[in-house]
């Protein structure tokens, strides 16, 4: 695995618990979804995405998901590790597939701004799934491969691929992360916490594959 130089990040699942009643509502009142609603927000979340494609422009969507916003609950690990990352140079980027206003209610909401130096959604983006991250890419001049996207779902893994970027896991749910893992993500990471090491690991590793005098 390349020098990990970036991170971008998806709020829901990776930086917050958020609840999955909003999202799969949207996905029965707009798309006729049946059944019960996910346990996992980040699976109702990114089933949501799947049946939505671009057409985002209900207001719906965008009330639901602030609803969503103000009912997450952000990890207890996220300001701790975030606070390690920017102080090691590591480039942090939201690239999200929620609305603009969503993306920024969180933001304000947990005081997390100053953290970011890039944030990308639907709406600036133009897109969801990959569209975000690849914006966030550009917008910050770098290479794919030296950047990790963090993830809860099987989703999130194939977007992360798509956009070329190393998809970590995040084992929210051991029992998912066993399944999840089956799709070979390039890691994994039971809490944030993790993250600074994990960065510090492949680097070192990196450095010893160098031949002398590189």
């Amino acid at each position: 695995m390349q020098a990990i130089e970036g991170i971008l990040l998806e709020p829901v699942g990776c930086l917050a618990e958020f609840p999955s009643g909003q999202f799969h509502e949207i996905a029965v009142r707009l798309f006729g979804r049946k059944g019960k609603a996910s346990a996992s927000g980040s699976r109702s979340y990114w089933h949501l995405l799947n049946l939505m494609g671009e057409d985002s422009s209900s207001s719906l969507v965008k009330d639901l998901e602030i609803e969503a916003v103000k009912a997450a609950s952000i990890y207890e690990d996220t300001v701790p590790a975030l606070t390690e990352l920017k102080a090691m140079g590591v480039h942090l980027s939201i690239a999200s597939s929620l609305s603009d206003v969503a993306i920024t209610r969180f933001l304000e909401k947990h005081s997390l701004g100053e953290f970011f130096a890039g944030v990308w959604n639907r709406d600036n983006a133009g897109g969801i799934k990959a569209v975000p991250l690849v914006c966030a890419l550009h917008g910050a001049s770098l290479q794919p491969e030296n950047v990790m996207f963090l993830t809860d779902t099987v989703e999130g893994i194939k977007v992360a691929r798509s956009a070329g970027v190393q998809p970590v896991l995040m084992m929210n749910d051991p029992d998912e992360a066993r399944r999840l893992a089956m799709h070979n993500p390039a890691g994994g990471v039971v809490s944030l916490h993790e993250i600074p090491d994990f960065i510090r690991l492949i680097a070192a590793q990196n450095k010893r594959g160098r031949p002398s005098g590189a």
